[in-house]
């Protein structure tokens, strides 16, 4: 294999990672991923295990004259986002991810780059082969399904690790420390929808939005980047309103975690109106141009004429779908009164999809550092899709990681990053989803901190990840472990 990322440092962490690019691992279908790991353990002579839910730990023994330090957890996960554009043929299960570097940052041929959490799993691996580094005993822990369920972190049984001491490396700000993560729920909405026959003497139009930057639900949600969902359905909203136009499909967005790239729907209006529509959707494509100007210069819309569909919504299911979806809250609900500066709650209307027999699911998730707002949230959004006879559902949710500030590992990642670039991190908490919540439930006694590299648009085929701060991050973590203190 060609080494695309050979010349970048650190070279072990970079090659670590160009190996795992080449590994299809959706969400849910780690099996390759985990065969690689436990492969890649048992063949460098590691104790190597996997958990019923397909949970891998390798453990390294500590380097001479380190074996009185406390162990060390390094945790990350096998599985990642997978959003492509529309016009790129690839197939996740199978393909390999190509990276590609651009200038300061390494991204990926239309894909999604896989860096989250890729490049934690890659120095994890580097760590584990490195014998010119210092260390007490580490594990390292990889775990399955956190894009889409936190699966392998739920499951994650008392007594499968050693370790009291976890550094999670899957934070995306280098020079950030992370103690604190918001805890998250998901609310789904999904409707039985009937048909009716076309009218006479219409034509039929398809609405496209794409060219958005789409980005994390969590750390991306305080932005201002558009939601395709929003500006599609603030559009045929309001030409239903004008022009009695009858819907026939609407659908955009994917995953819950990612705010909405793309959307499209087609529609029907009477002949007569069809000017008019285009005139409208000239002037509302140049309205949203302006208000998205700065945060979302790429926003394209094309509006065209297509042939008639095979079947429209009811009129009266139209104005309930329509009304929900304009209502559905998307964005920040609260900045934390704790922490300045920081998101408290969010919610992100991430998808709508036609399922077969005829359902309409409307997928949200809401995040938030208080439960009691998570709980609000979720439960302001059912109340919109309520009133529209959706039936709604709720995940079980994951809960959220309480910042400790007298932490014993904050104190030795603070003062090593201090040591070594003489300047002070930013210690903070994150509105994401981080496992660290949900190990503390299963190890209250849990000491840990979050840090990583600088990644950006993460979840969308804009991923990219600073190729400096790959080596600032990755000296931190060795000086880290240089310094765990001796086991009391």
């Amino acid at each position: 294999m060609e080494r695309i990322l050979a010349k970048l440092e650190p070279e072990i962490v970079w090659n670590y990672f160009e190996d795992i690019c080449q590994i299809p691992r959706p969400s849910k279908k780690e099996g390759k991923i985990r065969e690689f790991l436990m492969d890649f353990g048992k063949r460098h002579n590691l104790v190597t295990k996997k958990d019923d839910i397909g949970n891998v730990i390798i453990q390294k023994p500590a380097t001479p004259g380190m074996e009185s330090r406390k162990p060390v957890v390094l945790q990350s996960h096998m599985d990642m986002v997978c959003e492509k554009n529309s016009d790129k043929e690839f197939d996740f299960d199978n393909d390999a991810i190509t990276p590609v570097i651009d200038g300061e940052w390494v991204t990926a041929d239309g894909t999604t780059l896989g860096a989250d959490d890729g490049i934690g799993m890659a120095t994890q691996m580097a760590i584990l082969t490195s014998d010119d580094i210092q260390h007490g005993p580490v594990e390292c822990l990889f775990t399955v399904d956190e894009e889409t369920g936190l699966t392998g972190a739920f499951a994650l049984q008392p007594g499968f690790i050693e370790g009291r001491t976890l550094i999670n490396l899957d934070s995306e700000d280098e020079g950030e420390l992370f103690i604190g993560c918001a805890g998250g729920i998901d609310t789904v909405a999904q409707l039985k929808y009937r048909t009716a026959k076309l009218p006479r003497d219409v034509v039929a139009f398809k609405i496209y939005v794409s060219g958005l930057k789409g980005g994390h639900s969590g750390d991306d949600i305080n932005k201002g980047f558009g939601n395709s969902l929003k500006i599609t359905n603030r559009f045929l909203w309001n030409v239903a309103d004008l022009f009695k136009i009858r819907l026939a499909e609407f659908t955009g967005g994917n995953l819950r975690n990612a705010i909405a790239r793309e959307a499209e729907a087609t529609f029907v209006v009477k002949a007569k109106y069809a000017k008019l529509v285009t005139d409208h959707f000239n002037t509302y494509y140049a309205e949203v141009k302006e208000e998205f100007a700065i945060a979302e210069p790429d926003l394209e819309m094309e509006l065209e004429l297509v042939d008639l569909p095979e079947r429209i919504l009811r009129s009266a299911l139209q104005r309930r779908l329509l009304n929900a979806i304009y209502g559905c809250p998307h964005g920040v609900i609260a900045m934390s009164q704790k922490m300045p500066g920081m998101v408290e709650t969010s919610t992100n209307l991430a998808s709508i999809k036609l399922l077969e027999g005829d359902i309409i699911e409307i997928c949200t998730s809401q995040r938030s550092d208080s439960a009691t707002a998570k709980l609000d949230i979720a439960q302001m959004v059912e109340s919109v899709f309520r009133l529209a006879r959706f039936k709604i559902r709720h995940s079980d949710g994951y809960p959220g990681w309480s910042p400790n500030p007298d932490s014993d590992i904050l104190r030795v990642s603070k003062k090593a990053y201090e040591d070594i670039f003489k300047d002070t991190p930013i210690v903070r908490s994150i509105h994401a989803g981080l496992e660290c919540g949900l190990f503390l439930e299963k190890y209250p006694d849990m000491d840990m901190i979050s840090f990583g590299p600088t990644l950006r648009r993460v979840h969308s085929p804009d991923e990219k990840i600073n190729i400096k701060t790959v080596h600032k991050f990755w000296d931190h973590l060795l000086e880290v472990l240089k310094n765990i203190p001796a086991a009391e």
